[in-house]
């Protein structure tokens, strides 16, 4: 008998997104099927499949110990967040019994199907930065006697949702303010002043994020407000940190000559695809903030530095409506404080007169005629309705309790025979 060869080794997920590539959450499944392609036939002894997903870090510092000696420091750090391991053809055996429980495939294609749930707990997000990496990925791997193994490995994609419309990143306003003064020797000119604002904390790629701002110039140079988003990779091995920051976007404002002042009301910046925050993996931290500075030629810019968290759920039209309305509130406000709320409405504002309400006590028709209304417009009805008037005595007795009331009282009023 001729053997056949293994002509092709592939692993295909079931399941795509919009951009065909495999992407999941955790607590999914995963599932998909490994291709074989025989041109004849193919003793196999086992074919397996791994699933792994691993966050790795790892760096390398040279350090000068002398004139003529030098050495070189690795940082390597690594975190599992995955591992699963099926057989699909033969079983576990040892190495001696090579013989045994050997499968034959016929020419042809073949197809086998895996299938494991990502676990539960939180998995960090696929990444891949300068110094470190999150990479999961299905292996497939065909075991023959007396031949080399095929392999062959196939990443997937896993995101950690962040919803932005939790009220600790849509309700959190992030602001702030700094004043400068610039010096020479013994010559002062007057402070440049920042102030800044944004409604929330959280936002999604292809966000805007709306800046408000003032900048007020009494300096005697020409200064230049800017705002930047920047993203910082820390990464962390044996105790030591890596940082790398990259600037992902920015804009410009209109340069202030002496005497001059500048306001942003709501000046965009545009979020553009970028991976999301990465702020629970212990050796990879994937943060975000927005920079918004005075540029100031011949000295140290003034900037205020605002944190930000890249999220994957985008926002909800309600949530939007309410964050919209926070950000109209006076650009004055820059410390953070929340502005005044509006009065609630007074008692005598409301529609409902006091006779209309010991209607609605004691069942009238009128009131009978809501029940078939939804319930949130039911219970609007009565959000704002006013307390009830205080008295010792009820208003609305019960029937037989107010007979037994008078007869008692009767009695007690009746002269003794």
């Amino acid at each position: 008998m001729v053997l056949g060869k293994v002509r092709a080794l592939a692993v295909c997920f079931d399941t795509l997104n919009e951009n065909n590539l495999p992407v999941f959450s955790g607590g999914e499944l995963v599932s998909g099927r490994v291709l074989v392609d025989v041109t004849g036939d193919v003793r196999v002894r086992s074919l397996d499949v791994t699933a792994r997903g691993v966050a790795k870090v790892r760096w390398t510092e040279s350090r000068n110990a002398g004139a003529n000696t030098a050495y070189t420091q690795n940082y390597t750090e690594e975190v599992e967040y995955l591992h699963h391991r099926d057989c699909l053809i033969g079983e576990d055996r040892d190495e001696d019994g090579v013989d045994e429980g050997v499968t034959l495939l016929h020419a042809g294609l073949h197809e086998f199907a895996f299938s494991f749930h990502l676990p539960q707990m939180a998995l960090a997000t696929s990444f891949e930065g300068k110094h470190g990496s999150v990479r999961y990925w299905v292996k497939a791997e065909l075991q023959r006697p007396w031949m080399l193994p095929v392999k062959v490995k196939k990443e997937f994609i896993v995101f950690e949702h962040i919803d932005i419309n939790t009220p600790l990143l849509l309700q959190a306003p992030q602001a702030g303010s700094k004043e400068k003064t610039l010096c020479c020797w013994f010559c002062a000119s007057g402070p440049i002043s920042l102030s800044a604002k944004i409604a929330r904390k959280g936002y999604t790629p292809g966000d805007s994020i709306q800046i408000f701002a003032e900048v007020e110039n009494c300096s005697s140079r020409v200064v230049v407000p800017k705002a930047a988003l920047y993203q910082t990779q820390t990464f962390f091995a044996k105790g030591k940190g890596k940082e790398i920051q990259q600037l992902v976007s920015n804009l410009r404002g209109e340069s202030l000559a002496q005497g001059k002042s500048q306001s942003w009301e709501g000046k965009l910046l545009k979020i553009p695809p970028v991976s999301p925050s990465i702020l629970d993996c212990p050796i990879i931290r994937v943060e975000y903030a927005l920079v918004v500075y005075v540029d100031i030629p011949g000295g140290l810019n003034l900037s205020l530095s605002l944190p930000l968290v890249i999220g994957t759920i985008p926002l909800h039209a309600a949530a939007s409506r309410t964050s919209s309305i926070s950000s109209h509130g006076s650009a004055s406000s820059w410390g953070g404080v929340p502005e005044r709320p509006e009065a609630p409405p007074s008692y005598s504002e409301l529609a409902f007169s006091e006779a209309h309400r010991r209607h609605c006590l004691r069942g009238g028709d009128e009131c009978h005629e809501h029940e078939a209304a939804p319930l949130l417009a039911y219970i609007s009805e009565f959000r704002y309705l006013p307390p009830p008037l205080y008295a010792e005595v009820d208003p609305y007795p019960d029937p037989a309790e107010a007979c037994s009331v008078l007869e008692a009282r009767t009695l007690d009023t009746c002269p003794s025979r």
